[in-house]
């Protein structure tokens, strides 16, 4: 069986697809930019847009009723390798000891030039 997940605390998709989807026992959350969901805002800075971008992925593990111990592979999309650094440190402090599997990959751009995109797949066992 598969169901859409929705959450208030993670901003509205910009195209068509769902925020995350729940099929076989696991969560896939889509690519979170650093939008605040109340806004619609895209901070100016790679740490801000990271905080956000994970918050906006927590909230989808909260909809679905785990945390980040149950996230099993994260995958970080950056404009830039050189920013990484800074992701990792908003990325440590936020997720603590969970290590889940983990690619961080640079990209030419991102959608509404943001600097960084994160997605996450977490089991639901």
């Amino acid at each position: 069986m598969i169901e859409r997940v929705s959450s208030p605390r993670a901003p509205k998709p910009i195209g068509p697809y769902s925020q995350a989807i729940k099929a076989g026992g696991f969560l896939f959350v889509s690519g979170q930019l650093g939008l605040d969901p109340a806004t619609g805002a895209l901070p100016s800075s790679v740490e801000d847009q990271a905080r956000q971008a994970l918050n906006n992925v927590y909230g989808l593990l909260l909809e679905a009723g785990v945390g980040w111990r149950n996230v099993v592979k994260v995958c970080i999309y950056v404009t830039d390798l050189s920013l990484v650094g800074k992701v990792n440190d908003i990325y440590m402090a936020l997720l603590g000891d969970a290590a889940p599997a983990r690619t961080t990959v640079a990209v030419s751009s991102l959608p509404r030039k943001a600097l960084v995109l994160i997605d996450a797949i977490a089991y639901l066992g």
